[in-house]
């Protein structure tokens, strides 16, 4: 009989928009690697964008908050997993899960740190340093939380891991460090890549309704781009993403080749054709899309410690990892220029892929762990006293909270 697998989704995945959708399509392939049974279910309407899940015999499921279906829905699957996707959808629907599915293993992928991100986020607004002050807000209590409540997290990300036991003292046997999983670049796919001489123009890339992405558009537009412009007066910035606002187009700028594309409909088309990667962010969390989608068609970045975190290990990065607007300018210009460093970074950058991402290095530990934890669900509930705490907790206060928003409802 096959395994059965339920993922809570906040949203539909969107490979195409976020590196969000692109870790959710992996999870799913490694589970039906394993031949899990699976069913995606959310309560977010869809955007032209989703995945058409069905395509790879993924069961698509919509599902109601606060509403009672849900309970009858989860129950009559009667999953050996449940997967939430954010710690949001954990406090939503993770009681309903205990209650009707007791034996069910639940896991958490965080995607990134949220806490971490909306911490660094402030403390930029601020003008401050970040600091454990920034770290310990009302995200991070809600998301410990939801990490508790869950028999296992998946950190995307070992300085992550590292956030989690040195500042939380989060016990590391709920936390598995699982980074984004790639298929190997054979040299016969990088040979295929244009060379330096057929590239052209600068690139970045990033959904729009990410406020780190946003942000770094700006930084781009204000400080950095101007810098470039000088040395390279011919020079274009070419700036994909989806869900581009007004605010976001109303950048654009022909005359300076500050030029906003919108959406990318092939990102590997896009980032193949150009010259060098632009990622300065200021804040923000997890692993970064764009790199990868960079280093996977050779092409180097300039990038921020921000955007570098938990990205390279001990591996030399596809670029330069520098802060000050000015040194971001001055290596853009010489990667942009120099074709033997060029080639240089380019090559890093497929030694990282190969090394740190390979997902064969990751699915049987994977793998592993979760069929380990499953056998001994009992003994690994036991030993998390504060789990068990905060579900008790859970059960009395959201539980309630829910089942009197259903009532409103019924009212109306």
């Amino acid at each position: 009989m096959n395994k059965k697998l339920l993922i809570i989704g906040h949203v539909w995945p969107e490979p195409r928009s976020s590196a969000a959708g692109s870790r959710m399509m992996q999870l799913i392939n490694a589970f039906q690697k394993e031949e899990y049974e699976i069913i995606f279910a959310s309560a977010c309407a869809k955007s032209d964008n989703a995945f058409d899940l069905s395509e790879i015999g993924i069961v698509q499921a919509n599902i109601e908050m606060n509403h009672s279906s849900f309970d009858h829905f989860v129950k009559s699957f009667n999953p050996d997993v449940v997967l939430f996707d954010r710690f949001m959808t954990e406090e939503q629907f993770g009681w309903r899960v205990a209650e009707q599915c007791p034996d069910a293993l639940r896991i958490l992928d965080t995607e990134d740190l949220h806490c971490l991100r909306k911490g660094r986020q402030q403390a930029f607004k601020d003008g401050k340093t970040f600091n454990s002050s920034y770290l310990f807000n009302d995200f991070s209590k809600r998301e410990m939380a939801s990490i508790y409540r869950c028999d296992l997290s998946l950190i995307i990300s070992e300085v992550e891991m590292d956030i989690l036991k040195k500042e939380f003292k989060m016990p590391p046997d709920l936390l598995l460090y699982l980074p984004f999983q790639l298929d190997l670049i054979s040299n016969q796919e990088i040979s295929r890549l244009p060379n330096v001489e057929d590239r052209q123009h600068f690139v970045t890339i990033g959904n729009f309704l990410h406020e780190p992405n946003y942000n770094s558009i700006l930084y781009l537009k204000e400080t950095i781009w101007p810098l470039i412009r000088e040395k390279l007066p011919h020079a274009q910035l070419h700036i994909y993403g989806a869900y581009a606002s007004q605010k976001v187009n109303q950048l654009h700028h022909e005359k300076s080749g500050f030029l906003i594309k919108g959406f990318a409909t092939d990102v590997n088309e896009v980032m193949a054709k150009s010259k060098v990667c632009l990622a300065p962010l200021r804040f923000g969390a997890g692993l970064k899309g764009k790199l990868v989608d960079a280093m996977k068609n050779g092409t180097p970045c300039v990038m921020t410690s921000i955007a570098a975190e938990g990205m390279f290990g001990d591996l030399e990065p596809n670029g330069f990892v520098v802060d000050a607007p000015d040194l971001i300018a001055e290596n853009a210009v010489l990667l942009y220029e120099n074709n033997s460093i060029w080639r240089e970074k380019q090559h890093h950058g497929f030694k990282v892929l190969n090394q740190r991402f390979n997902k064969l290095n990751f699915h049987d530990g994977f793998f592993n762990d979760i069929h380990h934890t499953i056998r001994h669900l009992k003994a690994h509930r036991q030993t998390n006293f504060t789990g068990q705490m905060l579900q008790h907790h859970l059960l009395q206060s959201t539980k309630y909270m829910s089942k009197w928003i259903e009532e409103k409802h019924k009212e109306n």
